[in-house]
């Protein structure tokens, strides 16, 4: 049986998940199908659900603005995704389902591959934002053994944030001590980067310019940055691995998604 999966959320089509696991399933030679799901709302998020649970899908990557919804209607969670309030997988077995975070790992998998030399253990890493991306942010990185603080516009979510996963509410003065600087906003973060030390790292969760205006400006200063294509490419390796049951195979995926990029600059 031709194995089903894809990724849900809203809007959906600019998403390179479908490219990149495709690209894995072509070279591995199997009958599988990754695509978009695009569910206007989440009661049609809950029916592409009782579609997995029906068995007609293996399971789905989810993206805002369902990953909430996602871990409240699963049967079981991982610790991860509990810990951070959402998931970005859900698989289907049996009618049952299961949800896990993968973002967590992707974004670590980022800082090895683009930031080397960096380690967060004992270090202040300030996380900008206090949505979905930011709780897998904070809970990843105080995993690893950093410091980290919370900043964003709305204290109160800030305060809640930190009060569900850990970390400490901060202000922009903190930026001045920050080793890592994330932007787990959707947008570019309204920050004074002449705060940050000459050392300090910058990494953006969005992909779309794959250099945003904060990577820019970070670029401009000398700063190392880490891209979120970096990211997506690794938190989507655990997904391949949960939802075909085997290791992504050797395949350039970046430079495939670069190449999408590019055409669609």
């Amino acid at each position: 049986m031709r194995i089903q999966a894809g990724v849900a959320g809203q809007p959906i089509t600019h998403s390179l998940s479908p490219l990149i696991h495709g690209a894995w399933i072509a070279v591995a030679g199997l009958e599988a199908d990754y695509r978009a799901f695009g569910p206007a709302d989440p009661a049609e998020f809950a029916k592409l659900v009782a579609e997995g649970r029906a068995g007609l899908l293996r399971g789905f990557n989810v993206t805002a603005p369902f990953k909430e919804q996602a871990l409240a209607l699963a049967d079981e969670a991982s610790t991860t995704a509990r810990r951070c309030g959402s998931a970005n997988l859900l698989l289907f077995e049996g009618g049952r389902v299961s949800a896990d975070s993968t973002d967590g790992a992707g974004l670590m998998a980022a800082l090895a591959d683009q930031a080397p030399g960096l380690s967060v253990k004992d270090r202040l890493v300030v996380v900008l934002g206090a949505g979905g991306a930011a709780r897998a942010a904070v809970a990843a990185l105080l995993a690893a053994g950093a410091r980290v603080g919370v900043l964003n516009r709305t204290a109160a979510r800030a305060e809640g944030l930190v009060a569900d996963i850990g970390g400490t509410v901060v202000q922009p003065g903190a930026l001045g001590e920050a080793s890592l600087v994330v932007n787990a906003l959707s947008v570019s973060p309204d920050i004074d980067l002449s705060l940050l030390g000459s050392e300090t790292v910058l990494m953006d969760m969005t992909y779309r310019p794959l250099m945003t205006p904060f990577l820019t400006a970070g670029r401009a200063r000398g700063l190392t940055v880490v891209d979120g294509l970096a990211m997506l490419i690794g938190q989507a390796r655990p997904s391949f691995r949960a939802l075909f049951g085997i290791e992504p195979p050797d395949v350039d995926v970046r430079r495939i998604a670069l190449r999408a990029l590019g055409s669609e600059a």
